[in-house]
């Protein structure tokens, strides 16, 4: 059998009149993250790594921020259809583990929601699933509360 790891990354400015959405899951919080989708950094990183670790481009290239098709759209379409493009090419997931940095709101309290969401996408058991969450300790971007990210590993395994 054939592994393959990828590694994503996202970024995304924290607005007000924003829903907060991470992990499939909106978060209560007076800001949101802006972009042309959801904004949804956790997924758009997992998306990313996904993507990478088979060298099928990133998540820029199959769903473009010019594309109208994709404005406001929900990431756990983008997560499926990335996972989509994975399963193409006979590997499946084996687990993701995961990063979400910002300093509030405080969200470990939904992660469970978030594996579960991400779980029914992927077809996976949501044991397969880390969310850890961290601060900047006050220091950027993240720790003035201007934006937040989030980093994704993933491992995929070769089928047959």
């Amino acid at each position: 059998m054939g592994y393959r790891i990828g590694f994503g990354v996202d970024f995304h400015q924290l607005a007000e009149g924003r829903e907060l959405w991470l992990g499939g899951v909106r978060i209560p919080h007076t800001k949101g993250s802006l972009g042309h989708s959801d904004a949804d950094v956790l997924l758009h990183a997992i998306c990313d790594a996904l993507l990478g670790a088979l060298n099928l481009g990133d998540i820029g290239q199959h769903f473009p921020n010019t594309d109208p098709t994709y404005k406001d759209i929900d990431s756990k379409v983008l997560l499926k259809k990335s996972y989509a493009l994975v399963r193409e090419k006979h590997y499946r997931l084996v687990n993701i583990d995961s990063t979400v940095c910002l300093e509030a709101p405080k969200i470990m309290k939904y992660a469970g929601a978030m594996r579960a969401a991400m779980a029914e996408v992927l077809g996976v058991n949501v044991d397969d699933i880390s969310i850890k969450a961290t601060t900047t300790e006050q220091m950027g971007f993240v720790g003035r509360g201007e934006g937040l990210m989030a980093y994704a590993t993933v491992l995929l395994e070769k089928e047959g």
